[in-house]
């Protein structure tokens, strides 16, 4: 079991102002920042960027977050990094995982996939999280082995387009399955209650991290009624914070 939070930072670089070196330096600015404040996962999604691009915005990130622990008292934080969908970029840089979208191909051929891609010493412990909308969807996702869920949107969302939201009740049902649930879309810090109310495990998101003191939200978040969850799958080598 798990006696806390679970926090899940999606990073967006095009939400920050400036031209593209610009939002790329505050991209990786943010990254160091959550690498050090208590956020169990990141999940790189730059989805408009080459192979190319992505590996080596993906390689500068790894960096930045290595420095940024070994230059504070948490070198020995552990923090997941996810690349979303892109396996030839997890297998390139030695990232810890991938995220899969809702259409993507099953957790189970996922791992096939990285099982043959990827380094012998690092296979088992490898992270697989994926985009549920629906109670059913988390369901397969369980079945599948999927490593958590993150269920969206919970809420309305600012500045996306019309997709009506899942709703409490939606992910209330979502979270009796045996995986871990991330409420996910709209939630902010007045909201994130009734998600674990609801059954949430933890919240991800991009603004609540990315528009936001990171070490704040990590607080905050905390800092709410403690309640014991399912045990997320982080790498087996690595501990719970």
């Amino acid at each position: 079991m798990l006696s806390h939070r679970l926090l899940y930072y999606i990073t967006d670089r095009s939400q920050f102002p400036g031209d593209e070196p610009t939002r790329r330096r505050l991209l990786l600015k943010k990254i160091s920042e959550a690498a050090v404040t208590g956020v169990d996962y990141i999940q790189l999604r730059e989805k408009d960027l080459s192979s190319r691009e992505l590996e080596t915005l993906a390689g500068d990130a790894i960096r930045v977050m290595r420095e940024a622990l070994l230059q504070t008292d948490t070198w020995d934080q552990r923090i997941a990094f996810l690349i979303n969908s892109r396996t030839d970029v997890v297998a390139a840089v030695g990232a810890d995982g991938v995220h899969l979208r809702s259409d993507d191909i099953s957790p189970t051929e996922m791992r096939r996939i990285l099982s043959l891609s990827c380094r012998p010493s690092s296979r088992a412990s490898l992270a697989i999280s994926i985009s549920c909308h629906t109670p059913e969807q988390v369901q397969q996702a369980q079945l599948t082995g999927a490593d958590l869920a993150l269920f969206a949107p919970v809420f309305e969302k600012r500045d996306s387009p019309p997709v009506p939201p899942a709703g409490l009740e939606a992910l209330r049902q979502a979270c009796q399955h045996k995986i871990p649930v991330l409420a996910l879309g709209g939630v902010t810090l007045e909201n994130a209650s009734a998600c674990f109310k609801a059954g949430a495990t933890g919240i991800a998101g991009i603004r609540l991290f990315q528009e936001n003191t990171i070490s704040d939200v990590v607080r905050q978040l905390r800092s709410l009624l403690p309640v014991h969850f399912f045990r997320a799958s982080l790498p087996s080598s690595w501990p719970a914070h």
